[in-house]
């Protein structure tokens, strides 16, 4: 499945995506008869395995019967605002110097263990909308990533048994102050402004991404290519992520893990390359879609 989130305007709503059209998703399991699903997406992958069932047996039907869908039901991806997939994750968790040649290019060891900190989910944003340069700081930079989706949740989780807990996978920009993530020990200021989570754009689950361990993953500004590697290249895998954070701390189905970001930072370029406003980041991460975000000043 390739669920997003939704605004017709008349509100957020679930929906599935097919090409290039966007099916109401509680509207077509109604119109079905398969079942009740609801309406936002936190509470479909907290609802369970028997609740994306039914969301697969809407998706299917809908697609077999298409003139039986009522009206309003299905809209042109183009007519509709997509919004975050996820918009109120739980948690929201990330990865630091995850990737060995981005440790390096910051002058770091790669890690011997997991390198989480926390991120605030107020900072996500959806497909089109824009990263803002605040006013404090102009040292902003971009952070492709890979980011997993919990659908289960659990504590002391075997690494052997992990991928059983993830629901699915999404592109995320870690976009990061840098001046105020080097102020303090703690990265949560540098990590967390408004506007510095975007997501997008569709949660694809985990049944349609073989291997999410060899996904290319590509960030341009304005056509050029910034970051450019693949998910093979991840220090820590992500059964070890959602191992190691499980012997901490109970995970919930709904957590998003940003999975770290490769090579190619502008804090790591001479000179440094910030974001500036009047740019647009295109993000790639193998079938997973692209997740476009312009840049803004405060």
């Amino acid at each position: 499945m390739r669920l997003v989130t939704f605004d017709a305007g008349n509100g957020p709503r679930l929906g599935a995506l097919f090409e290039n059209q966007i099916v109401d998703l509680a509207q077509a399991a109604e119109t079905s008869g398969v079942g009740n699903l609801p309406a936002d997406m936190l509470s479909l992958i907290q609802a369970g395995e028997d609740t994306w069932n039914v969301a697969r047996q809407a998706i299917t039907w809908a697609g077999k019967n298409p003139e039986a869908l009522p009206e309003g039901t299905v809209f042109e991806a183009d007519t509709v605002r997509l919004k975050a997939p996820l918009p109120n994750p739980p948690r929201l968790f990330g990865v630091g110097r995850n990737y060995k040649e981005h440790a390096e290019a910051f002058g770091f060891e790669v890690p011997d263990e997991p390198l989480l900190f926390a991120k605030l989910a107020s900072a996500i944003i959806g497909p089109g909308e824009a990263v803002v340069i605040p006013h404090q700081s102009e040292t902003v930079d971009y952070e492709l990533e890979l980011a997993v989706v919990l659908g289960r949740g659990g504590r002391h989780i075997p690494e052997a048994g992990a991928m059983q807990h993830v629901f699915g996978y999404t592109i995320m920009n870690d976009v990061s102050n840098r001046e105020y993530q080097r102020k303090w020990s703690q990265w949560l200021v540098g990590k967390s402004f408004d506007t510095f989570a975007p997501m997008g754009p569709a949660i694809v689950t985990a049944d349609e991404v073989p291997d999410p361990h060899d996904l290319p993953l590509t960030l341009s500004i304005d056509g050029e290519v910034l970051q450019d590697s693949n998910t093979s290249d991840m220090v820590f895998g992500i059964p070890t992520l959602i191992a190691f954070a499980s012997s901490f701390f109970t995970l919930e189905a709904g957590d998003i893990f940003m999975t770290g970001s490769p090579p190619g930072n502008g804090a790591t370029r001479t000179p440094p390359r910030w974001l500036r406003p009047g740019e647009t980041m295109e993000m790639r991460i193998g079938d997973l879609g692209m997740l476009v975000s312009p840049v803004e000043a405060e």
